[in-house]
């Protein structure tokens, strides 16, 4: 049974659509999948046109907007929205540490786990589309990973879409993961050196942390081990509009003078463990390598593997100089399952899809240079999480694609720039600009 509710300005209704967790095997075990319908409060039973929100990630539950958010705005002028919960986040069956036990063992859990990337979501939301629109196409929204599905949507299944609009999310059609790292680094590099032209004061800053990181073993109140690469990886920050300004922040309040000398702080600590640990968002550390997974060779550890080739991001190297300590930035490694108790029990599940070889294509060349669907797509120049160069050529591998390239905004645009980002892009996809 549906439940409805208000907010200022629209009216939300909880829907649950039960779904095969193999589809390929639909007469099989299922899962249920949780979206939020948002209603502009003037029109809450007026038979508009569908927009169906796919979230960045992956691991992610869709925006929890109050109200008329960021791009809703724009969106509830003409659409109903549906803020889909992908499967294993949010209020859909959730996979995590107390979950995938009842799977079985680490193979199981990672046989499991292959069920979620984004060709599934895309088979879910064709289930769920059919049920809720009486099989009219609707236009797809997809935020960062939420473009990797719209682009697997573009390949599977274009006779769902009327129209498709990305930001921050034109991934590498046949990239290996270690392509998608290794033109990440340097990218990273940049981010660093532009924060630090901001605030030259947080040189000192992070070395001194990262200094006190490799000579004393800190436990976060959560029991989060912080080394100096989990440290690094705060670094993710900066590909946020206000990420450069949030880690200048934390990194001034990092010490506090002790009877036994100086500390890190109650108030870094709390702040450090909230934005490094995964325990709301499992999926993105267990799935994150998967999601570029296409061949028969493993991920393997891509991230951290590839990190060797940039010495320059080593934390002790750097400290027996005086040059900036480099951060990291959107990237998994073996260590994540260590250093966070939330993922520490998922570590065997973590090493099995690391070296799994058996990933499905999820885009088709073809299909998608025949595309029919009116596309456009916001690339963001020197994107921190999605290469610039693999977007536009992907872009150029889709028929009729139009592309916005802006450095007005950073990755998260379609938030920080409120209805603009999804104003323009509709405009485009209908060639009316």
């Amino acid at each position: 049974m549906s439940v409805s509710y208000r907010q200022p300005g629209v009216v939300l209704t909880d829907r649950r659509f039960t779904v095969p967790l193999d589809h390929n095997a639909p007469a099989g075990e299922t899962i249920e999948i949780y979206a939020r319908e948002v209603a502009a409060a003037d029109r809450p039973g007026q038979d508009l046109p569908w927009l169906v929100y796919l979230q960045g990630g992956p691991g992610f539950g869709a925006n929890r907007f109050v109200g008329r958010q960021a791009w809703l705005e724009r969106a509830l002028k003409e659409y109903r929205v549906l803020l889909l919960d992908q499967r294993g986040t949010g209020r859909s069956t959730p996979a995590n540490r107390q979950t995938l036990p009842l799977r079985g063992g680490p193979a199981e859990q990672a046989d499991y786990l292959t069920l979620f990337r984004g060709d599934s979501i895309v088979r879910d939301c064709e289930l769920i589309r059919r049920e809720i629109t009486g099989g009219a196409p609707w236009t797809v929204l997809g935020q960062s990973f939420g473009g990797f599905c719209t682009v697997n949507y573009l390949s599977t299944a274009p006779e769902g879409l009327s129209a498709a609009v990305i930001t921050g999310g034109l991934p590498a059609l046949d990239a290996h993961a270690d392509d998608v790292y290794r033109a990440a680094y340097p990218r990273i590099e940049r981010k660093v050196a532009a924060h630090y032209a901001r605030y030259p004061q947080d040189v000192e800053r992070a070395r001194r942390i990262a200094d006190h990181l490799l000579s004393h073993d800190v436990v976060l109140p959560n029991g989060y081990r912080l080394t100096v690469e989990a440290f690094q990886s705060l670094g993710i920050l900066l590909g946020g509009s206000e990420g450069s300004h949030r880690l200048h922040y934390l990194l001034e309040d990092a010490f506090v003078r002790t009877p036994g000398g100086g500390e890190l702080s109650d108030a870094f600590q709390e702040e450090a463990q909230s934005l490094l640990s995964y325990a709301g968002h499992p999926l993105y550390a267990l799935i994150h390598e998967a999601i570029y997974g296409q061949d028969d060779r493993p991920t393997d550890w891509s991230a951290e593997r590839v990190r060797g080739e940039f010495p320059q991001f080593d934390a002790a190297k750097t400290l027996t100089g005086d040059g900036p300590l480099l951060f990291t930035g959107e990237s998994v490694h073996p260590w994540t399952f260590d250093a966070d108790p939330a993922l520490r029990p998922l570590r065997e599940t973590a090493e099995l899809l690391a070296a799994r070889a058996d990933w499905q294509p999820l885009y088709d060349r073809e299909r998608l240079a025949a595309n029919e669907v009116p596309v456009a797509a916001a690339v963001y120049h020197d994107d921190m999480y999605v290469d610039t160069a693999h977007a536009l050529h992907t872009a150029r591998s889709i028929r009729g694609l139009r592309t916005w390239v802006t450095d007005e905004f950073e990755h998260d645009g379609v938030r920080a720039g409120g209805p603009r980002v999804l104003d323009r892009l509709l405009a485009l996809a209908r060639d009316e600009v």
